[in-house]
């Protein structure tokens, strides 16, 4: 199941116009973040070790989550005010991001999960969501 959400990933992130360089260098670094926290966590704490296959779906689940994460700040890009309207962004993205991370979770690790996969991808979702910000243009002026 992993090489086929691999190879969904990767035709995703193909045939998708708004998921560019910056977009892969984002999903990279929030992913190899992650692999360090895992060995870090494996000396430290006697987390398991990460095999390769835990590897990949951690690459997979963080440049997923990107994915949604920008596609979605496509649909509703970040306001450039803080504000009642960033707490709602937010949570519109969190929150279903959990519930699907729950669904890799099971599916790609079943139910001996080693690792947090539904908080990997609620993470990257947050994080990819505030790759379109809001113009002034788009700002309505009353004057």
């Amino acid at each position: 199941m992993t090489v086929f959400f691999g190879l969904l990933t990767l035709a995703l992130y193909m045939f998708q116009p708004y998921l560019d360089l910056r977009v892969i260098k984002k999903a990279l670094g929030i992913a190899l973040f992650l692999e360090i926290f895992y060995l870090l966590g494996h000396y430290i704490a006697d987390w398991p070790f990460p095999t390769p296959t835990v590897i990949f779906q951690i690459i997979i689940v963080s440049a997923l989550g990107v994915a949604l994460g920008v596609i979605f700040s496509r649909i509703w890009p970040l306001p450039r005010n803080k504000g009642f309207e960033r707490i709602m962004r937010t949570l519109l993205i969190v929150i279903p991001s959990l519930g699907i991370g729950v669904g890799l979770q099971l599916i790609l690790q079943g139910n001996t999960a080693t690792q947090a996969i539904y908080l990997m991808f609620a993470l990257s979702a947050w994080l990819g969501s505030g790759h379109f910000i809001k113009s002034e243009s788009n700002v309505h002026s009353s004057k």
